[in-house]
């Protein structure tokens, strides 16, 4: 593992994600595969966790409270305008929540702006519902990018399942298709 994971050592199953599609669902998968730019793929990790433990606060009771810090959540995003809704993707720090009915409202042009249902953000991401990930979302959606994840040196996301998560440079957020950094997503109180 890169040394500078340090924390991340805890892990006893860490492997490149190119060499662990298999425990990846398709999209995802199919998108490390096809990876390209200034970050490696063999520099995005996969770790294998307990699916029982996938959200955030039960992660980081077991895994250790400063991993709050280096994580992110990645969420799906109804926006509403003259009856039509489309979907986009947040990715903000743990610590926060998605501004949806400010940032993100604002950003899509859309009248109202909602977390997507669970049974529709599943189906429409091909991922299961608490490890949704930015990498393999569809690629029409726009993904919304909280600065501080960029700025994290590896960012916990999710796999695209419950079971396990992915280790990614942040820097590499900004480089996903349809990506935007957004400064103002993340509502800290």
């Amino acid at each position: 593992m890169p040394s500078q994971l340090g924390m991340f050592d805890r892990f006893d199953d860490a492997v490149p994600a190119p060499a662990g599609l298999d425990r990846l669902t398709e999209p995802v998968a199919r998108a490390v595969d096809g990876w390209s730019g200034p970050v490696p793929a063999d520099r995005i990790l996969y770790v294998d966790t307990d699916p029982a433990i996938a959200d955030t606060a039960d992660f980081v009771a077991h895994y250790g409270q400063e991993l709050l810090a280096q994580s992110a959540n990645c969420v799906v995003v109804a926006a509403k305008r003259a009856g039509e809704t489309s979907f986009a993707a947040c990715l903000v720090p743990s610590y926060g929540r998605v501004d949806v009915n400010g940032a993100v409202r604002r950003r899509l042009g859309a009248r109202k702006a909602s977390f997507a249902p669970m049974e529709t953000a599943v189906a429409a991401t091909g991922m299961e519902y608490g490890g949704i990930t930015p990498i393999g979302l569809p690629a029409d959606w726009p993904l919304l990018v909280d600065p501080a994840v960029t700025e994290m040196p590896y960012v916990l996301v999710g796999s695209g399942r419950r079971r396990g998560k992915l280790l990614v440079p942040g820097a590499a957020f900004a480089q996903l298709p349809s990506a935007e950094v957004l400064p103002g997503l993340t509502l800290t109180s």
